[in-house]
């Protein structure tokens, strides 16, 4: 069967009432059995065992839409593990962290199973995906001016929409990067998370900074057409990224990465080996620079 012939219709999700996976077709056109992946730069550059990433994870599976459809999401695989791989391999340790402790949710139909690079670094963090910490204990118990965190990490999936952007906990980790100056580093649906950094009275800390992220026109247009998603998004990240005063570079999904400042994003799942490449780099001088 060509893939023409598949269904553009979403696959209902057993789990849940009135919840779908991306349709057949769509899943051909948006996923492979491996990546762009070609190697490391920087394997085995830090060896002092100090500096640390914290990944904020998704832990909700559903994401509600306009229609009253859910659309079963989480953590694209290829969004966390391929950034994660770059930045494990140069010699950073990873802590995982969901905003309960609930375990991460992941997108497992986008897993590439003949990407060596991407699996194994999923069998290498499972356990801690099954048992993040509790997002507010890091919050209160290593983000001080002593932390081993150099970098947060927020990879995307339509997952990263829930919860994130209103988090307190998440919020107060950005600021704390940012304050400190650490890294942050994103992709994708998982910019949605610096809404966060916003407080209710006053405005973003991001504002003015130039991001990378999923575009608009792909969550209103073919993503409904091709049956990724059930229905529409009842709000959209780069709409709202603007209106914090965040400036959007693209509008299209190639690849793309960008850095300002100490913040590292890509537009899509296509940008993971870029941005894992842009990230051991940063994260290597920055870690050099520091002993």
């Amino acid at each position: 069967m060509s893939a023409e012939d598949l269904s553009r219709e979403p696959t209902p999700d057993a789990a849940e009432d009135n919840a779908f996976f991306p349709s057949p077709y769509s899943l051909s056109q948006y996923t492979s059995s491996t990546t762009d992946f070609d190697g490391v730069q920087h394997k085995g550059a830090y060896t002092q065992g100090k500096w640390k990433v914290l990944m904020i994870g998704a832990e909700e599976r559903y994401v509600l839409l306009e229609n009253g459809k859910m659309f079963s999401t989480g953590n694209h695989p290829v969004e966390m593990l391929l950034p994660l791989h770059h930045m494990m391999e140069a010699g950073f340790d990873v802590d995982v962290a969901t905003l309960t402790g609930y375990p991460v949710k992941l997108e497992l139909w986008a897993m590439p199973r003949e990407d060596e690079a991407v699996v194994g670094t999923y069998e290498a963090i499972k356990e801690k995906l099954k048992q993040p910490k509790k997002l507010s204990d890091v919050v209160a118990d290593d983000l001080g001016d002593d932390s081993d965190y150099i970098a947060v990490f927020i990879p995307g999936g339509h997952g990263a929409v829930v919860g994130l952007p209103g988090s307190e906990a998440v919020g107060e980790t950005l600021n704390w990067a940012l304050g400190n100056d650490k890294f942050v580093v994103t992709l994708c649906h998982g910019p949605a998370a610096l809404l966060a950094a916003a407080s209710s009275k006053g405005e973003s800390p991001f504002k003015g900074y130039s991001v990378c992220v999923f575009p608009d026109a792909l969550d209103e247009g073919p993503n409904l057409e091709i049956g990724y998603l059930p229905g529409r998004l009842r709000w959209l990240v780069a709409d709202l990224l603007s209106k914090q005063g965040l400036n959007v570079l693209n509008d299209d999904m190639t690849g793309r990465t960008h850095q300002d400042r100490k913040l590292l994003t890509g537009d899509s799942p296509l940008a993971s080996h870029k941005l894992g490449l842009l990230a051991a780099d940063a994260l290597v001088e920055a870690a050099r620079a520091a002993s």
